[in-house]
């Protein structure tokens, strides 16, 4: 061995079985997570250094099997066909190993060799399960080792056996499974037909493709199709006449004739003596005694209201004095750039594009730690799984599905997602309508991109009930998301429920490191896109509320108003009068009348010029349509931004009302700005963060809704829909609102 032997080691396993938690374990640090190229499907990857080898982890989508019904089945196929790994290490549920162990058969048809990780060993024995882990081996021909990712148990056992095999680099060598009278024999002919033309040999064993088109594999079937036309009829026309005659004989598919065998075998693995029992099959284990609480009919809805309000207070209490530390820091960085960079476009574009703009949106990123930190928990613990549980009954009610619950949770039902994962969760939905219509109303969620804009109008409207307010706007996302689910269903999507079938994972106690990463992981996200695809946009936006410039001639006309004031003045004051930040404290009645009057002009000629950007044109143009709304012109600019990007509302503002507001803003936080505005209010700010919450998703989204759907017509569906259902129910708001004379 030598210290630059480098190995591919895959991380493969079902959900919940305690994978990322090994993964984590193994690598701590020294990981990082991407998508697949093209897929916007999490890729994570990370490093250990053993004994020598340097072992290149990747953690694969948790998947039931191999089979690419979903996009996170085919990633994991596809990594181990075409990426072709030393070896997996195949993560199991020791107290759910029959079930977990029909994706280890599937790996192993594939011919890779296995490391098998025995996991929660300690949960299976508190339930009276003891595995014989040698015997367990033995029959499967393949090391198993028990181990307990969560407290590190069997880590090191596990690697010494993983470097010892994949040092070894075997070559791949399928496991072979006689799957019955009526397959076998089709099987065998499609098998040597494959060998004999060398057909995608390059990727998969014969055996295997001819099991994938016995299967109806689609993937396999049409890259088939595309490099041997004519075998590849052939393999089908067998594969249709094996169909044909299961229909006829015993009214099944060949699927299911599959899965029934490789259960077969995974039974005769685990009989005689490697899986023992010793307790009742009645009892009623720790998850089954919490859920008959947690998941109660009557209960379990108000304690989970009550987790929810729990996670809102305690992150906006924790998270308020590191935010007004992060707001003071760049308050007092942008007057520490107005003293040494000279008047001008370039201080402009330091102070109002960059720092107001970005540095608003980083102050929120305590408040984002700590919502990802509850989320992280709740996930962990297995409790997000009964949530989605209790509310299937709801969901069908309004035409959904139950597994479009996770896509809502996804999307940000619990304050703080992204509704791009959240679409993307919809793959799990066989009903294409239920599909369509959750992810045509999961961006009504609220995603980690308006939660700052939320707290930002709540710290400036309702800063005594932060956590009441966020409550509040997590059940109206909620309500408001499935009424347009209902409308959409009872319309263009018109159909019957399909039933919902969920595995509600035991309860764990999550680890602290675990959900260190899994906070640092979602929060380095919005880090990044604050320094990258934020910053960026927020120097276009100031662009366009800067340019093009007031014309010379006005300028000269609010000069010559200061000219004139100035000149009623005694000469020595004059020039102290035009510093900015002047203190009124001191200065005789006079002259203090005369320095407001000066900032008047100043804050008129700020606005002038903003009004004169096409930024400006653009949301003055808007007024008239959005006053019904109570948004001004301001707000239109940052609410066209926020097509983009959601967390560009806030740097957008930033910049409107810091560009637009003159000196006499200098030192102020966007919070105080607008609580000061005049023109603001309760009422108003509420209208805007209900239309923010509504109104279109943001461009990430509207491209992924446009690919999970296979159609553009959804995506400008989504815009058009999404925008009208909030401006009908804002202006509603605000409408009523005046009319109560509720405003102040």
């Amino acid at each position: 061995m030598t210290a630059s032997a480098e190995y591919l080691i895959a991380l493969a396993g079902n959900p919940n079985c305690g994978k990322t938690t090994l993964f984590n374990a193994i690598t701590g640090a020294r990981q990082h997570v991407g998508n697949y190229p093209g897929i916007t499907v999490e890729k994570k990857e990370g490093v250990h250094l053993f004994n020598g080898l340097k072992l290149r982890l990747v953690d694969l989508p948790g998947t039931y099997s191999l089979t690419a019904y979903s996009m996170e089945e085919l990633v994991a196929r596809d990594f181990l066909a075409l990426e072709r790994p030393q070896l997996v290490i195949n993560i199991v549920d020791a107290s759910n190993l029959e079930r977990n162990l029909y994706l280890t058969i599937q790996i192993l048809e594939l011919g890779i060799p296995v490391v098998l990780a025995l996991n929660m060993v300690d949960a299976a024995a508190s339930r009276g399960i003891e595995i014989d882990a040698e015997e367990l081996s033995r029959r499967l021909q393949i090391p198993v080792i028990p181990t307990v990712a969560r407290s590190g148990t069997g880590k090191l056992e596990l690697l010494e056996k993983t470097a010892e095999v994949a040092a070894e680099n075997r070559s791949w060598k399928p496991l072979h499974i006689s799957y019955g009278a009526d397959i076998d024999p089709v099987l065998d002919q499609m098998e040597t037909d494959i060998a004999g033309s060398d057909f995608l040999l390059d990727f998969y064993p014969a055996r295997w493709i001819a099991l994938k088109y016995l299967e109806a594999d689609e993937q396999v079937i049409n890259k088939g199709a595309e490099v041997n036309p004519e075998l590849s009829s052939r393999l089908e026309a067998l594969a249709d006449h094996v169909a044909e005659h299961l229909q006829k004989t015993l009214e099944t598919y060949p699927e299911a004739i599959i899965a029934d065998h490789r259960y077969g075998f995974i039974s005769a693995v685990l009989k005689a003596g490697v899986v023992h029992n010793s307790q009742r099959s009645d009892r009623l284990y720790l998850s089954d005694q919490l859920d008959q609480v947690l998941t109660n009919r009557f209960f379990g809805p108000l304690i989970m209201l009550v987790i929810l309000y729990a996670v809102y207070k305690a992150t906006f209490d924790y998270s308020a004095l590191p935010v007004e530390w992060l707001n003071a820091g760049f308050t007092t960085l942008s007057a520490w750039m107005q003293t040494i960079i000279p008047p001008g476009l370039l201080q402009s574009l330091i102070v109002s594009g960059i720092i107001d703009g970005v540095g608003g949106v980083l102050s929120f990123i305590p408040l984002i730690l700590f919502m990802f930190f509850a989320i992280a928990f709740l996930e962990d613990t297995g409790y997000l799984a009964r949530v989605a549980y209790m509310l299937d009954r709801v969901f069908r009610t309004f035409g959904l599905h139950g597994s479009s619950v996770m896509a809502y949770i996804v999307s940000g039902g619990i304050a703080g997602g992204c509704a791009v994962p959240g679409v993307m969760a919809t793959r799990t939905l066989r009903s294409p309508r239920e599909r369509l219509a959750t992810l045509l109303t999961a961006p009504f969620m609220n995603c980690g991109a308006k939660l700052p804009v939320f707290a930002m109008l709540i710290a400036a409207f309702f800063p005594a009930r932060h956590a009441q307010m966020m409550f509040l706007l997590t059940i109206f996302s909620w309500i408001a998301a499935l009424s347009m689910a209902r409308i959409i269903r009872w319309t263009i999507l018109r159909g019957p429920s399909t039933p919902f079938l969920l595995e509600l994972p035991p309860y764990r106690m999550p680890t602290l490191k675990g959900l260190l990463i899994h906070t640092w992981e979602r929060t380095w996200q919005y880090i990044r896109k604050a320094g990258t695809i934020i910053l960026a946009l927020s120097i276009l936006f100031w662009a366009l509320m800067t340019f093009p410039l007031l014309p010379d001639a006005r300028k000269s006309q609010f000069e010559a108003d200061r000219q004139q004031i100035l000149s009623q003045l005694p000469e020595d004051t004059r020039t102290s009068l035009m510093q900015p930040g002047i203190a009124q404290d001191g200065l005789t009645r006079e002259i203090a009348k005369a320095s407001q009057r000066i900032r008047a002009i100043d804050r008129a000629e700020s606005e002038a010029t903003l009004q004169h950007s096409y930024a400006g044109r653009i949301g003055m143009a808007l007024e008239t349509l959005t006053q019904w709304s109570g948004f001004e012109w301001r707000t239109n600019v940052a609410l066209l931004a926020g097509f983009a990007a959601k967390e560009l509302i806030i740097s957008t503002l930033g910049t409107a009302y810091s560009l637009g507001g003159a000196d006499l803003d200098a030192g102020m936080s966007l919070s105080r700005r607008l609580a000061s505005d005049p023109q603001w209010n309760r009422l108003r700010a509420f209208s805007l963060i209900v239309f923010i919450m509504l109104y279109a998703p943001c461009l990430a989204t509207v491209t992924c809704i446009a690919k999970e759907s296979g159609a553009v017509k959804w995506a400008l569906f989504s815009l058009a829909f999404n925008t009208t259902a909030a401006y009908l129910i804002s202006a509603a708001i605000y409408q009523g609102g005046l009319w109560m004379g509720i405003g102040g």
